[in-house]
């Protein structure tokens, strides 16, 4: 079994940055692609970013050159750098992983590409 537990959200104002941590434990030997998704209230929840075991990374035209994922697989952590807020980045963050793409495999982009699900952690970004 995987454990994904996220950390680092909280109360902003537009235009500053926060950085998210995504923790995995348990079976964490098998992970290739993790990813951020993020829910905001009565909304689907949507793709953030995503990141491959050898760093190939997606993102959501939304976030694309404010937002950066990156992981550290010796630590089983994975992070989003988030900049330049807005308060439309206000949702639920996501963290999600996988254990099917394989290492060279590209980071899926879509929710049912993910077995493994944080709790996820409030990002609320007031203007």
């Amino acid at each position: 079994q995987v454990q994904l537990v996220e950390s680092g959200g909280g109360l902003v104002q537009a235009g500053d940055s926060l950085r998210l941590s995504c923790a995995a434990s348990g079976r964490t030997f098998g992970l290739y692609a993790m990813g951020w998704f993020r829910q905001a209230p009565g909304k689907e929840r949507e793709f953030v970013a995503s990141i491959s075991r050898s760093a190939i990374t997606y993102y959501a035209d939304s976030v694309k050159g404010r937002f950066t994922i990156s992981r550290d697989n010796a630590k089983n952590t994975m992070y989003l750098q988030m900049n330049s807020l807005k308060p439309e980045d206000t949702a639920v963050y996501y963290c999600a992983a996988e254990d099917r793409s394989g290492r060279w495999g590209t980071p899926p982009r879509v929710l049912n590409g993910y077995p493994y699900w944080g709790q996820g952690t409030q990002v609320t970004v007031s203007s």
